[in-house]
């Protein structure tokens, strides 16, 4: 009994998930990770693997939080698409001093990890493809209760959607004015809706 773990895994991966997202994975350095996740090198290896092997379990967590968020606004909302809206002001206004980064983590991957980590590469892809997936959903649901054209391809609208947030989260970092980003939001929403 003396290996017992002595670490809660969900708290550690959370903790290495706000370090990446901050840092990404190359400026992430083992001594950074060891102070954030509160474990000596060894440990880190031995419970993970490798620095890989935790920076994917960090996407996951990282997926998985934003997934969390937009279900809570879909709920609170009651409306698909206001639920949407209301995901993408929390993420890219509410939430920007907040958060590690103002911009995505997948995206920071994808722009970060080159071929020589072909895996994380391949998990930001597909991470980034479930969340446009689930925007398509959305769009589904709100196209079946009316708050968009009846004719609408929710997988295209979905593409549209995951570009807008992407590109919005980038424009707030550029340009600090949460108004403008404000505006441009409603404008995105403004422009699928039939309301």
């Amino acid at each position: 009994m003396a290996n017992v773990a002595k670490y809660n895994r969900e708290d550690v991966i959370r903790k290495a998930m706000l370090l990446f997202w901050e840092k990404g994975f190359n400026g992430a350095s083992t001594r950074d990770l060891q102070q954030a996740i509160d474990m000596r090198p060894g440990s880190i290896y031995a419970a993970f693997g490798s620095k890989e092997k935790i920076y994917s379990e960090a996407l996951e967590c990282y997926s998985k939080e934003m997934s969390n968020i937009l279900n809570k606004h879909i709920e609170e909302q009651g409306s698909p698409l206001m639920g949407l809206e209301a995901f993408f002001r929390n993420v890219v206004i509410d939430r920007r001093d907040s958060n590690p980064s103002e911009v995505c983590m997948l995206v920071k991957t994808l722009s970060e990890v080159n071929e020589q980590h072909p895996d994380l590469l391949e998990l930001a892809r597909d991470l980034l493809k479930r969340a446009e997936n689930r925007f398509a959903e959305i769009l589904q649901q709100a196209r079946g209760q009316g708050e968009i054209l009846p004719a609408s391809d929710t997988a295209i609208l979905a593409k549209h959607l995951q570009v807008q947030m992407i590109g919005l989260r980038i424009y707030m970092k550029t340009s600090g004015n949460s108004q403008a980003v404000s505006e441009l939001i409603s404008s995105v929403f403004k422009a699928i809706s039939i309301k």
